[in-house]
């Protein structure tokens, strides 16, 4: 049977945070060794990484230890946004095998970066054929971890499913800390493989106007919809919506594209979201930040609070159905657009798990981008809510 245990600490130094947590994990586990620990900590509390780690290996012993830094860090049926807080939660899996590992920033032949350290059986570049089917949780820096990292050998998302999500907090490079047991870095990414692990991902986005058939475009430019030029297509549709998506538009439109053509109707989870990074009156051109392909369908898409929480709701309630009974534990990867940026009041994302799965020993972060799969294909997303869920 496994076991879970998950606490907050909100003292100002690292290895005081780090104790008091342990403690409470500690407890809360009964006298299991943890298989698995995480750890999400501020910046001002991660100063101390190899403390944090130290104290954990101490008083914990987990066989594997993960973590990062966090510009904020969400816990059972709580989220802290500001000041110094860490996170701390822990399982034991007694039949389940758990690979770590750590990711370093190399160069490619092209003279870009790609990341070097994979595993053989997880590497995103082997053909799908030569993986086995663990689920990755990937913790990785923003500034060094390249957005193809995650590419598979068809330039689109990893077959692979990988949850997780970017560290948050850092304003430059080398600010941010990633943990893998009693190693502390400050670029690439940090992991574990590992089975039975359920992942889900809430865009937080609903549709609007119609889906429209990408006719001419190719790498992040859509040149055409419907055959026609692209950016004046989106024009004609937010003209036509009606007055309450208008009012959602104004606040930002967003492009939703299919990843899997071959379903018979699209519903809210099968587009992978992207941002209109600008368009070109000259051409009639957009940018989007997604690979976009000749006969992809699109779908304009919105975000607001009602949205989002509606969404992951949704997920929550799929996920449950497809597990025995209540998850035993989960991991979160909110991103830090979301909390009191996105809903009126605090804790929503740690609220509505809780809601759904009970107060099951939860830990996340407040992430600056969110890993996981959609359709199949793993990408890197935004505004994003992603968990990794774990059996009881």
């Amino acid at each position: 049977m496994n076991t879970f245990a998950s606490a907050i600490s909100t003292r100002e130094t690292g290895r005081t945070a780090a104790t008091e947590a342990v403690a409470a994990v500690r407890a809360g586990l009964g006298g299991a060794t943890p298989d698995l620990a995480v750890v999400f900590a501020t910046p001002d509390l991660m100063a101390d990484a190899a403390g944090i780690a130290s104290v954990i290996a101490v008083g914990l012993g987990p066989a594997n230890l993960i973590g990062c830094t966090a510009e904020g860090v969400i816990g059972t049926a709580r989220e802290i946004e500001h000041g110094p807080a860490l996170t701390l939660w822990a399982a034991s899996l007694p039949d389940t095998a758990i690979d770590s590992f750590i990711l370093d920033p190399g160069q490619a032949p092209d003279g870009g970066l790609v990341m070097v350290g994979w595993p053989p059986a997880i590497d995103p570049s082997a053909p799908p054929d030569l993986q086995g089917d663990q689920t990755v949780i990937l913790l990785a820096d923003p500034f060094s971890f390249p957005a193809d990292a995650l590419a598979g050998p068809d330039g689109e998302g990893m077959t692979r499913e990988v949850t997780g999500g970017m560290a948050s907090g850092g304003q430059s490079p080398g600010e941010h800390r990633l943990i893998l047991n009693q190693r502390v870095t400050h670029s690439g990414a940090v992991g574990v493989a590992l089975s039975g692990v359920t992942p889900l991902v809430s865009q937080g986005c609903r549709p609007v106007g119609p889906e429209m058939t990408i006719t001419d475009g190719g790498q992040g430019v859509i040149r055409q919809l419907a055959g026609r030029p692209a950016l004046e297509r989106v024009r004609e549709v937010i003209e036509a919506l009606p007055a309450d998506e208008r009012r959602l538009v104004e606040h930002g439109v967003l492009a939703g594209i299919v990843i899997d053509e071959n379903r018979p109707e699209y519903e809210q989870g099968d587009f992978l979201i992207r941002g209109m990074m600008g368009g070109d009156p000259g051409t009639g051109a957009i940018a989007v930040g997604e690979h976009v392909r000749v006969g992809q369908v699109m779908r304009l898409q919105v975000r607001d609070h009602l949205s989002a929480d509606a969404d992951l709701r949704a997920a929550l309630a799929a996920a449950r159905g497809m597990t025995a009974g209540a998850p035993g534990g989960a991991l979160l990867f909110s991103c830090n657009g979301r909390g009191t940026r996105l809903f009126p009041d605090p804790h929503h994302d740690a609220l509505a798990t809780a809601d759904v799965f009970g107060e099951i020993p939860l830990s996340g972060l407040f992430c600056n981008g969110e890993i996981g799969p959609v359709c199949g294909r793993t990408h890197l997303h935004g505004f994003t809510a992603v968990m990794a869920i774990f059996p009881a």
